[in-house]
């Protein structure tokens, strides 16, 4: 079994990729209510192994990911599966894998390895941070699937980590990490620019469902993971995080890997 929870696409293609080289078909992307409602789903694994996969945010993992890992109910086979991480990046880790690896522990689960995959950047929220040129965004779509390969090898045959590690792991994920989750993932500074044109598709696409619209444009609520899967969707470019985004490109390559978003319940 494959979980996932994927932002603008880049971790569903890579779960996907990773569930066809290892001939897995229980491939299950968090839909809205099982991002807002973990404790009403069961995860059951029928291979003797559950992949967690996600995207790396600020060198740590996603606050909505953080809570289904928390709640979701498990299974008699998942307590007894072998776990692994599956993660996405921009640029590496820090230490995501460590604090994956705790969660684990604290529902008594055996974490086997961990891995990472490097994929084109989509944050823009704050300075210096835009997505990749053109080019670089090629190159790293185009080396994603070896890098896939080589993880699932690894999976089959009792393989070690393959983690992205740069400098400065301890700073980024242990001080910067938890600055960004308490300060850095306010929906507040979201809102729509006078290019918006009220088609709606960024209150379709949000997993937590904390678009609406009113008045022909989007209102953001306070339940944001800072996904960005609004700011990339949006065809007219018109979703802006208050100045930050000003002039900062969209990714859009992966977004046809996303499943439909289905209503919450």
């Amino acid at each position: 079994m494959i979980v996932y929870f994927s932002g603008t696409g880049n971790t569903a293609m890579a779960a996907t990729l990773l569930a066809e080289k290892l001939g897995d078909d229980q491939l299950l992307p968090l839909d809205t209510d099982m991002l807002l409602h973990p404790d009403r789903h069961t995860l059951a694994p029928a291979n003797g192994r559950l992949v967690w996969a996600f995207p790396v945010y600020s060198w740590g993992i996603p606050p909505a990911m953080v809570n289904f890992m928390r709640n979701v109910g498990l299974s008699r086979e998942a307590l007894q599966a072998s776990h692994y991480m599956l993660v996405t990046c921009g640029d590496d880790i820090g230490y995501t894998d460590r604090l994956w690896r705790r969660e684990m522990a604290h529902r008594g689960l055996k974490a086997e390895a961990a891995f990472a995959v490097e994929m084109p950047n989509t944050y823009v929220c704050m300075k210096g941070f835009d997505v990749d040129s053109a080019e670089l965004e090629r190159k790293k779509l185009e080396a994603a699937p070896a890098a896939v390969a080589r993880i699932a090898d690894a999976i089959l045959n009792n393989g070690g980590d393959i983690p992205i590690r740069l400098s400065f792991s301890r700073v980024k994920t242990y001080i910067i990490y938890p600055w960004f989750v308490r300060f850095g993932t306010s929906p507040r500074p979201f809102h729509s620019t006078d290019q918006c044109v009220g088609c709606g598709r960024c209150a379709a696409a949000c997993p937590l469902r904390n678009i609406t619209m009113r008045g022909g444009h989007p209102a953001w609520a306070d339940n944001c993971t800072l996904c960005l899967r609004c700011y990339h969707t949006c065809p007219v470019h018109a979703v802006a995080y208050g100045r930050q985004t000003a002039r900062k490109g969209q990714y859009t390559a992966a977004l046809p890997c996303l499943p439909i978003n289905r209503p919450s319940k």
